[in-house]
Parts: structure tokens; sequence; C-alpha cells
């Protein structure tokens, strides 16, 4: 399975929403947050919204803002509805069919990656993904300040 960027990028967004408590957030801000184009992140927040994980929200102060709980969004949920199929090859997704099923010393493995990423991605909130991002910055701000006030 390759991801793609559209579901790369479609979760950092939702972690950058998510991470604004509520707070209708622009794409401009995202984008420019997260080093991506908006134009392409505009495509990706559509695809977000149909599938019901955001919500527009128009006007001066208009942006998107999560369509539920963070925690009642999952990983596995996001990057199917971006990507359709996770399945390592085609004969997992293909209701366990396959011409070559007698001969494939190989299917066992691709059965095991796939039950391994849906559990994975499956048990990865969108809450998760935002307390590790929020972990992730403040060590990056204490180290940062580490090196501006050395001896301290």
């Amino acid at each position: 399975m390759w991801v793609s960027t559209k579901a790369q990028y479609g979760l950092r967004a939702l972690v950058e929403i998510g991470r604004r408590s509520g707070e209708a957030v622009p794409l401009k801000d995202v984008a420019e947050r997260q080093g991506l184009s908006q134009h392409y992140l505009e495509q990706i927040a559509s695809n977000l919204r149909r599938a019901g994980f955001v919500r527009s929200v128009r006007g001066a102060h208009g942006g998107y803002r999560l369509a539920r709980p963070a925690s009642a969004i999952n990983a596995y949920d996001v990057v199917t509805a971006l990507e359709g199929s996770i399945a390592p090859v085609s004969c997992v997704e293909d209701d366990h069919v396959c011409g070559s099923q007698s001969v494939c010393g190989t299917q066992n493995l691709w059965f095991r990656v796939d039950a391994a990423l849906r559990e994975v991605l499956g048990g990865t909130t969108l809450a998760d993904l935002i307390a590790e991002s929020e972990r992730s910055e403040h060590a990056r701000l204490v180290q940062i300040e580490g090196q501006y006030a050395p001896g301290l």
C-alpha cells in the first residue's frame, strides 16, 4: 500500500484544524503552517467535508472545523475516505479471491500486512494525533529555548 499525499495532507490538515478547539480555521492558515499547497488542500478539504470529518463555516471568520469530536475520528476512516482501499495487494481486497491461491506462498503475509494496517490506523484517533503533535511542538520549543538560554 502506498499512502498518497492526499491522505497524508488530509490527516495533517485535520490535526491542524483539531488543534484549534472548535474555532473555524481558514485553509490558508493550515496551508501556511503545514507548508502545503492551498489549492491542493482545498480539494482535500472538499473530500473531508463530503466524508463528514469537517464542516465549513462561511463569513469573515470562516474556515473549517471538525464535524465531530477528534476522539470519534480514526486514521483508518480518513485514509480510506481519501484513498479508497488500503489493501497491500489486490487479492486481499477482492474478497480473498485469487487465481494463484494454490501456488502463492505470500498470500498469508499480505493478509497479515492488511490486518496490521487496519489495526494501527483504526486504533489511532485524531485526538491521539493532535496530542502527539502538541507534545512534539512542546519538545521543539523547549529545545529552542535551551539553545538561546545556555546554562539555565
